[in-house]
Order: structure tokens, then C-alpha cells, then sequence
């Protein structure tokens, strides 16, 4: 018997259990969350705490958006004199708005570097920008190949695909790890970001740590190789990937299930291959170890891990906030609005959206660091 896979069945099966619960995923074809969304908007908005009010703007990941668009929808809802306004700018122009004082918190899909830091304490009056984990989400590798519905790759295979040492899908490195598999002679396309972003920076940061001979290229948010085609966007690499047969790229998961699109299993050395769901991430995350001091919660996250059903390729979104020194005028919504996001009823919705909630160890640390923001 062969072990799960997550191809275009289950794709479609992921947006049909989550188009019949109150939030519907966007992903999966509707932008309109208003239907049929209002008992479980109504009951998580009764559980929210509010304090402050007024506007609060923010900015950064587009990774988390749609997280953010069901959190600030059941947030308002419960508080209706706070406004929030999250633009997703990408992870680096929200750290840079931050760094400028312009914005309450950012969204980024990497931690803060020791310079970011250190720009930070102009902002932070008597304090500095902490990292705080809040979304956490799988990387699906997609692929397009004919006749080819369940396909198994390792770290070292996918390593030499984007490094464009492997051309062909029926190389014997590949047809050695889907022995049951009719590969053709297909010439591979592998696709990758043409703009930095923080999939690319965490995608590399996997092939660096688990194929550190196959990939000898550092971690980094612009692609670090001259092979491969770019495409702009994770809707960019679904739409290559979808239109072209011998096609690999990497999204978040939402994007992968959303155009129906087939999804590697991961041979980590556990027991079976795993999949990119929603479950798996959070045991990978649940692996991953505190890094940060103080109230900064940087994670570490275990790329090698062969925890069974672990899968390593994870991204995880921070919100950057200032331990001390926050506006006054916005610190109380602030502390409010992520308190809920990284409560129960915060991460409960995160699953029903392609992501991964928090492990609950990890969600309780983040909440004492919000409780002590100053």
C-alpha cells in the first residue's frame, strides 16, 4: 500500500471540507467570505477582549494575508471602535515601514537581522523589535507531469532540480524513489520567484539544511542560482506550473490546492513519505526550538527533522512589534488584536485557511510576550 498523498484529490477535498464549514477558503475560487460565515465569526468575536481603539495600521507578509483578512473581519466585528488595516506589502517593505515608525506591527516570513535590530531601538523607545511567531504554514512543491499523480522526492533530488542538475523526470534518481511510477521523458521546468520573498528565503533555507552537498547556495529571499524560469508571485508559479507539462515550482499551500495542483511527498528518512497538510507542518513547528532571548521568540526550525508525519518545508510569519516602547495611542489595540490572533479561537480558524496553527506550547509563550509589551 502505498502512504498518503496529497495530489489533486486531495487538493479538492481540502477546499470542499473547507467551503462547507463558516469560512470559506479564498483560495479555493470565492473572495466573498460573507456567506454562511456568521455563527463562527459571531461565536469567536463574543470570546475577544477588546482594548484600545482607534486605527491601527500594519503591513509586510503577503503569506499571511488571508489569515489576517478572517482575524481583522472577527476582530472588528467584536471591536468596533478599533479599525485595523493590514497591507500585505511583502515582509521586507513591512519591516522597513515598521523601522519608520509608520506602521503599530509588521508581517515577516523571516526573523529580524542583528541591523534590524539595531534600527529598531530608534523606534522602540528604550526597548528593540522582538520576533513573535504567529502563522505557520507548509511550502508545497508542485508539480505537472503527465501520468504522474503521486510522486516522492527527497531533499537531495530536489536540491539537484532547482540547481538544474537533474533535467529529466525519468532520471534514475527520481525513478529510484517512485519505483511503481511510468515516468516520461519529460524535459523539467522548474520554476522558482522572480521577486524576494520570504517562500524563496524559507524554501532555500530547507535545501540548504537538508541537502547541504546537492545545495551549496546560502538561505536567501532573491534566488540564489542563474538555472530555472521566474515567475512573479506564488500565483505566478501556480499558473506556470498549471499550463506547463514537466513543470516544479514551490507555493504556500493555499495556492497549491486552490488551482488544483499536484504536490510532492517528502522522503525525510521517517517511516513514510510525508505530505504538505496543514497537520504535518505543526509537528514540524512543534520540533522547531526557541532561538530568541528575552521576549523575542525567534524559532529554529528542525529542516532535518524525521519526526513521523514532520513535513520540514515550513514557513513561518512573525509579527514584529517593539517589547517596549510602543505608541501609547495603539498599544492597547495592539496588545488586543494579538492576544486573539494568538489565542484559541485565533489559531482555530488558521487550519480552515491553509495554514498551520501554532503548536500550543509555543502559542501560550507568544501570549506572555504580548501581555508584556510596553
Amino acid at each position: 500500500m502505498k502512504p498518503q498523498r496529497t495530489n489533486r484529490s486531495r487538493a479538492v477535498a481540502l477546499c470542499a471540507v473547507a467551503a462547507s464549514g463558516a469560512l470559506v477558503l479564498t483560495a479555493c475560487g470565492s473572495d466573498d467570505n460573507s456567506e454562511g460565515g456568521g455563527d463562527t465569526t459571531s461565536k469567536a468575536a463574543g470570546n475577544i477582549k477588546c482594548d484600545g481603539d482607534g486605527k491601527l495600521l500594519a503591513s509586510g507578509s503577503s503569506a499571511q494575508k488571508n489569515a489576517m483578512d478572517v482575524w481583522t473581519q472577527t476582530y472588528q466585528q467584536a471591536c468596533d471602535t478599533t479599525e485595523i488595516n493590514y497591507k500585505p506589502t511583502g515582509s521586507g517593505a513591512g519591516i522597513q515601514e515598521f523601522l519608520q515608525g509608520k506602521t503599530a506591527f509588521a508581517g515577516s516570513d523571516s526573523v529580524l537581522k542583528p541591523d534590524e535590530v539595531q534600527q529598531s531601538q530608534k523606534v522602540c523607545k528604550d526597548g528593540r523589535a522582538i520576533d513573535l511567531p504567529m502563522v505557520g504554514g507548509p511550502i508545497a512543491v508542485t508539480y505537472n507531469v503527465e501520468g504522474v499523480d503521486d510522486l516522492v522526492l527527497d531533499a537531495d533530488v530536489l536540491a539537484q532540480i532547482f540547481d538544474s542538475e537533474i533535467t529529466k523526470w525519468n532520471d534514475k534518481a527520481i525513478a529510484k524513489l517512485n519505483p511503481d511510477a511510468d515516468l516520461p521523458d519529460t524535459r523539467i521546468q522548474a520554476f522558482h520567484r522572480s521577486d524576494e520573498s520570504g517562500t524563496t528565503d524559507n524554501f532555500t533555507k530547507y535545501l540548504n539544511a537538508a541537502a547541504p552537498k546537492a545545495w551549496q547556495h546560502e538561505p536567501a529571499k532573491a534566488w540564489p542560482t542563474k538555472g530555472g524560469q521566474g515567475a512573479d508571485g506564488s500565483s505566478g508559479i501556480a499558473t506556470n506550473v498549471q499550463q506547463n507539462d514537466g513543470a516544479i515550482g514551490y507555493v504556500e499551500l493555499s495556492y497549491a490546492t486552490g488551482n488544483d495542483l499536484d504536490t510532492v511527498d517528502l522522503d525525510t528518512g521517517a517511516s513514510e513519505p510525508v505530505g504538505a497538510t496543514t497537520d504535518n507542518a505543526s509537528k514540524a513547528i512543534a520540533d522547531a526550538k526557541i532561538v530568541g532571548e528575552g521576549k523575542d521568540l525567534a524559532l529554529e526550525l528542525n529542516h532535518r527533522t524525521k519526526a513521523p508525519g514532520a513535513y520540514p518545508i515550513v514557513l513561518m510569519t512573525y509579527e514584529i512589534v517593539c517589547d517596549r516602547g510602543n505608541k501609547k495611542e495603539t498599544l492597547d489595540a495592539t496588545k488586543s488584536f494579538l492576544r486573539y490572533t494568538a489565542g484559541e479561537d485565533g489559531q482555530n480558524v488558521l487550519t480552515e485557511k491553509g495554514y498551520a496553527p501554532l503548536p500550543a506550547e509555543i502559542a501560550a509563550k507568544v501570549r506572555e510576550a504580548v501581555d508584556g509589551l510596553a
